[in-house]
């Protein structure tokens, strides 16, 4: 059982009008997304895993195939997509002693799609060990409090891995920040152009304070003088 991380971004192969994701195939199998010409295919392998067929089927472009060189379908998982982030599921096989060969191809699909759609993390209800290899681990509270409101009424057991720090959150934590200072520039401002109100004032006041001071004190002495002639 192998598990590696593949490069971010991986290049596009362009061929006859469709494009597939380069390094994701072998000589004896290959990996693409599931088209409808695959539901037939697929609800079977569905049917057999005991999975909600008619429910799959209305999400099939979430899911991506692994087929032989022949073109048969032999195995399959899903990647839902919800608030940028993604959730794998519902893989199957129609042979499991092909599992450990398909599944890491399959994961480099995934991780592919989901670096080149900008997701932040990726979670699993799958409990096969592959996917603990992989980097996707038991998700903490800190982490589900990031789940996806749409998965929060499946069943737990959730794994999850993050792929990326969420800039936008982090671009709009920056923005409120800049907010709050500039705000507080201007409250310090206003609050400068008060003081020196009041200081102006208290200065005002203290020179017609200190001026009734002198005209008292003239006037008194004035009117010794005029009580000693």
């Amino acid at each position: 059982m192998e598990c590696e991380d593949v490069t971010p971004w991986v290049p596009l192969e362009f061929s006859a009008g469709a494009f597939t994701f380069g390094a994701m195939s072998s000589p004896k199998y290959r990996v693409r997304r599931a088209t409808l010409d695959d539901l037939r295919p697929l609800g079977a392998l569905w049917g057999t895993m005991n999975f909600a067929v008619d429910e799959l089927a209305r999400h099939i472009t979430d899911f991506h195939v692994a087929e032989s060189a022949e073109g048969v379908l032999l195995g399959a998982a899903g990647l839902a997509v919800a608030e940028r982030q993604g959730r794998v599921h519902s893989e199957g096989f129609t042979d499991f002693a092909l599992a450990d060969t398909l599944r890491p191809l399959l994961w480099e699909r995934i991780q592919a799609v989901a670096m080149n759609q900008g997701l932040l993390r990726l979670w699993t209800q799958e409990q096969a060990p592959f996917w603990s290899h992989c980097g996707l681990v038991k998700a903490e509270a800190e982490a589900l409090e990031k789940l996806p409101a749409a998965w929060r009424g499946l069943p737990s057991a959730w794994r999850t891995r993050k792929l990326r720090d969420d800039f936008d959150a982090i671009i709009s934590a920056d923005k409120e920040f800049a907010v709050f200072v500039e705000s507080e520039r201007q409250q310090t401002a206003r609050s400068l152009r008060r003081g020196k109100v009041l200081k102006s004032f208290v200065t005002f006041l203290a020179f017609v304070f200190l001026a009734l001071t002198a005209g008292a004190v003239f006037y008194v002495l004035w009117r010794s003088r005029q009580l000693h002639h």
